[in-house]
């Protein structure tokens, strides 16, 4: 039992160290302020997810799921729209441009002379009837031109002393149906100045993989009363606003044709097309794309084959489009540019313009250097080099991972102490994955080095001369001491104490300032830093390899090493 405690212990102390190798540890990145860069984003990431519709909309019980006929492709473009908000505000106010027609109500007062009120009914001919004058023709005249209208009519039978007042009486409640490719189809209630959006959102919104955005019909007594195109209020926010009758039916027909539009648009989606074939310029009007896009590729399937076009957007106006194309918008764009940034003990200009193919060597060329920088040492740091670090390091922490957790024990009392140590081991992993590569390039020769093509958002360091030694990792008091000509790694460790028990005395790495790595313990030079490794003392052979591995990179690509690691 005795012997069990103590190897909790240990594991315990080995979680312990495992948190400590990177409690006090901070990304180190060069600095790279004010550098430009260029992202080319992928079409799947800059495709825009408009929300789906919400639950939140006001039908009568629940609304039935949407079908998958689309997934994996971008949603359809008016999906966006039946969330919930139009159905949850009514409208009730004056529409000028309202042409009257069959069945609306007409409020007309009469004074003076004569003295009348009553609501009239457009009738079948159009008319309202006012006693002692007759039909008075109001079918097709706008709303806001209502009044001058019925009071010229009404002037010729009364001349004098007779006042006119006529209205729409527009805010009355009506049931409106809504079928066809809906959510919901019903019967739903309203008033009759309530678009018909508010309507369709009443009804779930339209079926988004099956119902037309461009053919919303509104039918009353049987015949086509207005045809909406729902693109047109999307894109431009037009919309036919008319007063709805009791019985009025608001159908949605079936979705004509499509069209898929990826890549470089500010609206990727699935277009409905009302004919079989379009320009691509009247496609493109609609996707909108981004100031980067360059070229259209289509892609078009032809009975079991499939056939690619690729065209400039210059000839957009050309080029046809056909229904079930997929259309995708790229930035076909070489660099004749790059920017590269100067840090460090440089006077003059921090970023320089070069073009694209310059070498090191150009650089240089138009470096101005402080009195104090040391050309010696310039430093060349990379975002791709960077992200090939963070990769190498993901992928062994991902082993280190996989090692901890699927360890094998013989016993109960290993098995207890496995978990534990699984357990900091993972504390450690998640920590280190938090470290972010410098992406420094190794300037080993500078003949070679002179030579290095730059890459866009390349930052050259410039560091000031230096006549200190750093010395950190498993000693007794790291510290920078000054530089010490032809002084071994050694004679420094020395100077600050000696290696702690946990040092691991073959393991003393020398960080030289171009990025060359000494890991014979040499002579270190002026600014270099010389970091000791901890023992890594376990049973479990792939995790001390794993662990061995997770440090020496954290110390070259990230110039980070602290704590130490045991376990027994």
């Amino acid at each position: 039992m005795t012997a069990m405690k103590n190897r909790l212990i240990i594991a315990l102390a080995l979680g312990t160290s495992l948190c400590a190798a990177l409690q006090a540890q901070t990304p180190v990145t060069p600095t790279t302020t004010g550098t430009a860069t260029t992202t080319q984003q992928a079409p799947a990431a800059t495709a825009p997810t408009p929300a789906p519709t919400s639950s939140t909309v006001m039908a009568p019980g629940p609304l039935p799921a949407q079908p998958n006929a689309g997934a994996g492709l971008p949603v359809m473009f008016g999906s966006q729209m039946f969330s919930g908000r139009f159905g949850s505000v009514t409208f009730t106010g004056f529409n000028p441009d309202y042409t009257l027609a069959t069945g609306d109500r007409v409020l007309v007062r009469l004074w003076g002379a004569v003295t009348h009120e009553s609501t009239q009914l457009v009738d079948p001919q159009g008319n309202i009837f006012i006693p002692n004058v007759g039909p008075v023709k109001v079918a097709g005249v706008r709303n806001g031109e209502l009044n001058q209208s019925v009071e010229t009519t009404i002037k010729r039978v009364f001349r004098a002393n007779v006042g006119v007042y006529a209205t729409l009486e527009a805010a009355q409640p009506v049931k409106v149906y809504v079928t066809g490719f809906v959510r919901a189809p019903g019967l739903y209630g309203g008033l009759s100045s309530d678009s018909v959006l508010y309507y369709l959102d009443k009804a779930g919104g339209i079926d988004t993989e099956r119902g037309s955005y461009l053919s919303v019909d509104v039918m009353r007594n049987g015949k086509l009363r207005s045809r909406l195109n729902l693109y047109n209020f999307l894109l431009k926010g037009q919309i036919e606003q008319m007063q709805l009758h009791d019985g009025d039916t608001v159908v949605v027909a079936a979705r004509k044709h499509t069209v898929t539009v990826q890549g470089e648009a500010q609206n990727a989606y699935r277009f409905e097309l009302a004919e079989a074939r379009i320009k691509a310029a009247d496609l493109l009007a609609m996707a909108s794309p981004t100031p980067n896009a360059t070229h259209i590729n289509i892609v078009r399937s032809i009975g079991p084959e499939k056939r690619s076009e690729y065209h400039p957007l210059a000839k957009a106006n050309e080029v046809m489009v056909e229904a079930g194309d997929e259309v995708t918008l790229t930035a076909d764009k070489f660099p004749s540019t790059i920017q590269v940034r100067i840090d460090g003990a440089h006077q003059g200009e921090r970023t320089f313009i070069l073009p694209y193919g310059a070498r090191l060597k150009d650089v240089i060329e138009r470096i101005n250097p402080a009195p104090q920088a040391n050309m010696d040492a310039l430093q060349l740091y990379r975002r791709s080099v960077a992200q090939r670090q963070k990769e190498n390091l993901d992928s062994t922490l991902r082993g280190l991972e996989a090692a901890a957790l699927t360890g094998r024990s013989a016993t109960n009392e290993e098995a207890t102490l496995r978990k534990s140590e699984s357990e900091m081991i993972m504390q450690f992993i998640e920590r280190a994955k938090t470290i972010q590569p410098k992406g420094q390039v190794v300037l080993s020769s500078k003949e070679a080095a002179a030579e290095t093509l730059m890459e866009d958002g390349d930052v050259v360091r410039l560091p000031e001369r230096s006549n200190v030694v750093s010395v950190s990792g498993e000693v007794l008091f790291p510290n920078t001491m000054v530089y010490t000509p032809n002084a071994a790694a050694a004679d420094y460790v020395e100077l600050v104490g000696g290696f702690t028990q946990r040092a691991d005395r073959n393991k003393l790495l020398i960080l030289k300032t171009n990025g060359t790595i000494d890991t014979n313990g040499g002579i270190p030079g002026p600014g270099d830093e010389i970091m000791v490794f901890p023992k890594v003392e376990t049973k479990w052979v792939e995790v001390a390899r794993g662990i061995t591995s997770v440090l020496y990179q954290l110390a070259v690509s990230a110039g980070v090493l602290n704590g130490s690691i045991s376990a027994k």
